[in-house]
């Protein structure tokens, strides 16, 4: 039963559903990119098709295919080959299949969901294999609570139960349910040689998660009748972060920045006296959204929300939909702080103090969708403030099933801390720095300088910051990133929507300006509501990052070589022109335009050479005495081979 292909059973229902339904008319349009075998010019960007027979043939076309060998790695070392597509499934499969104007929910008049789901995912692995990935990464997919949540459909971050899947990915006409649909998913990755790292959150979890009810020891519990304080105020009488006197935080920097975690600073006794000891489980019981809970002496208790743990006066708004699980158990702890949640004092990080029957939970999480699915790795949010022990248990929880699991942290820092603690990978900090030119440059020169000790991904976006698309308004600043982030040693990184131009942010938790802020209510970001990529775009170039994968597959050993030696950075007068190669036997030289605007460049490409070929346009180029000497285009990119 384990081997038991979920693959096959989706492609029997299909094939029973569409035979049923064959002769009737449905009203479902797909956008014309999502066919398994789309025309090279096609007359229209979406088509009307039978719902049925499109999934039926994305599945048998998938069948079809015949996967490549695979490299055998250990550890997760595949990671350093991965090239990545960010994948939110409830958006990135989204579309108005009825073509009424809106998205359609739960499900439009026809019964097909118009939010995302795994069926329509399995459909588009076709088209994002097509752009060169050999990764997927999936934001949270797993069951999703109500109590604060923002927007229409809430954030998946806000997690109700981790070892449910959100049932709202699956589709209700297929009648399978989403374990079902999203084993198929996994399977038909691994047809197509991709690999499948889910997101997860270990800390944090819905205020109405399923756990509470089961074990109100796990969580922090206040009094019900103390309020919520208003953004922007400094009453302690209300719950919030808890505030600091300015001596208070200098105190608490110096210890923090010296590694002493002995007495931390704990908040004000008006703080820590908010917090109660947990309820009796049968105590607690539902109230709208909310759960409340009832100590023996009558106190009514709820659930806090959670806020931003570091720096503790961050400015960041508080976290309404989710709570901190209580990792450590001791009295005299029994509070939300930076102190007990991410910078642990040492006299509450003990042995005795851990819970360890919450411990052991979340150490079977992972196992659990590594047994279930076969995943095949895990982004861990907001790892770096887990406890070291408990991570290294999680680690090796996993790769006892699967010596090559991945772990990747969603860590900004690009450095040998994370690999010390067993990761592949990091997030690392390109997208902040890829729209300055200078700290580009910076960024890139460190490769040829003393490198980097553990990759990291190669993107000038993610789901928390500005569009690539809509820094310059034009997709050339897109195309340019794109074209750098493939020639150097690390991780290439797709968030669905870049490459057909997208410019509205999934949500606005990084890199904004104030005024910035303002344009994007957080009820109408897709992390928290109904949202469709414009797949109609006009500003699609899929064909161009298909173009560059392809130079990147044939360069691969050069390019994957993370030595400074085989990384030259060319230091030129011209501050917003870049250059750099890649050096082995043979050279690639890679020259990029920074600017939205018109450039001249002459550079000594030193070589006795009369011509060089532009790789990315099949154009060649003359030259002088080894010198190059072009007008570059805004955003403009040449990758010439020497």
């Amino acid at each position: 039963m384990k081997n038991f292909s979920k693959l096959k059973l989706l492609e029997e229902v299909l094939r029973e559903k569409y035979t049923l339904t064959r002769n009737e008319k449905f009203n479902y349009s797909i956008p014309a990119i999502w066919l398994c075998r789309v025309p090279k010019n096609p007359s229209k960007k979406v088509v009307k098709v039978h719902p049925y027979r499109f999934f039926l043939n994305a599945v048998k076309c998938i069948n079809q295919i015949k996967p490549l060998r695979a490299h055998s790695s250990k550890n997760g070392e595949w990671t350093k080959r991965a090239v990545v597509y960010n994948l939110f499934v409830r958006v990135g499969t989204a579309f108005n299949h009825s073509r009424n104007g809106k998205l359609d929910l739960p499900v439009n008049e026809e019964g097909f969901r118009e939010t995302g789901s795994f069926m329509k995912a399995i459909a588009l692995l076709p088209y994002i294999k097509s752009l060169g990935v050999n990764t997927i990464h999936l934001l949270p997919i797993t069951s999703i609570g109500s109590d604060g949540n923002k927007g229409t459909l809430g954030s998946p971050y806000a997690i109700k139960n981790p070892y449910e899947l959100d049932p709202n990915l699956s589709e209700p006409n297929l009648g399978v349910g989403a374990d079902i649909e999203f084993s198929a998913f996994v399977e038909a990755a691994h047809k197509l040689n991709i690999k499948i790292v889910v997101e997860f959150v270990f800390r944090t979890s819905a205020k109405d998660a399923d756990w509470i009810k089961e074990h109100p020891e796990w969580y922090y519990w206040i009094r019900e009748d103390i309020e919520d304080r208003h953004i922007g105020s400094n009453d302690e009488s209300k719950y919030g972060p808890p505030i600091f006197t300015r001596q208070e935080l200098e105190k608490i920097f110096l210890s923090v920045s010296e590694n002493n975690f002995d007495t931390l600073i704990p908040p004000h006794k008006v703080y820590r006296e908010m917090f109660t000891k947990p309820p009796a489980k049968e105590t607690i019981h539902k109230e709208g959204s909310r759960l409340i809970g009832v100590l023996d002496d009558g106190t009514r208790v709820r659930i806090p929300g959670a806020f931003a743990d570091w720096p503790p006066n961050d400015v960041q708004p508080p976290w309404g939909d989710v709570t901190y699980l209580k990792l450590y158990d001791h009295p005299d702890f029994n509070y939300i702080a930076y102190n007990t949640v991410r910078m642990y004092d040492s006299s509450l990080a003990r042995s005795e103090n851990i819970n360890k029957s919450l411990w052991e939970k979340i150490i079977g999480i992972i196992p659990h969708y590594q047994r279930t699915f076969g995943i095949d790795g895990v982004m861990i949010d907001m790892g770096h403030a887990l406890p070291m022990e408990l991570k290294q248990k999680m680690i090796k929880a996993a790769r006892d099933i699967n010596p090559d699991f991945a772990f990747w942290d969603e860590n900004f820092s690009v450095s040998e801390k994370s690999l010390q603690e067993g990761y592949n990978a990091v997030i690392g900090f390109a997208w902040s720095v890829e729209h300055d030119t200078s700290k580009f440059k910076k960024m890139l020169y460190t490769f040829s300088d003393e490198g980097y000790p553990i990759p990291f991904f190669a993107t000038a976006e993610s789901h928390n910051t500005p569009r690539a698309a809509a820094r310059y308004n034009s997709v050339g600043f897109s195309k340019y990133t794109w074209v750098i982030n493939n020639f150097i040693p690390a991780i290439p990184f797709i968030h669905n929507g870049f490459e057909i131009g997208e410019t509205f942010p999934i949500n606005t938790g990084l890199d904004f300006k104030p005024e910035e802020l303002y344009l994007y209510p957080s009820n109408t970001l897709p992390l928290f509501s109904e949202y469709a990529f414009n797949w109609e775009c006009k500003n699609e170039f899929i064909n161009f990052i298909r173009k560059v994968s392809l130079l990147r597959k044939k360069y691969e050993k050069l390019i994957l070589n993370s030595s400074p030696k085989s990384f030259i950075f060319h230091h030129i007068p011209d501050e917003n022109i870049i250059v750099f190669e890649r050096k082995n036997r043979n050279r690639v030289v890679v020259i990029a335009n920074s600017l939205n605007k018109k450039q001249k460049l002459k550079i000594d490409l030193s070589t006795k050479k009369q011509t060089v070929k532009d790789l990315l346009q099949d154009k060649t180029y003359d030259l002088e005495k080894g010198n190059l000497s072009v007008y570059l285009k805004p955003f403009q990119c040449l990758v010439v081979s020497i």
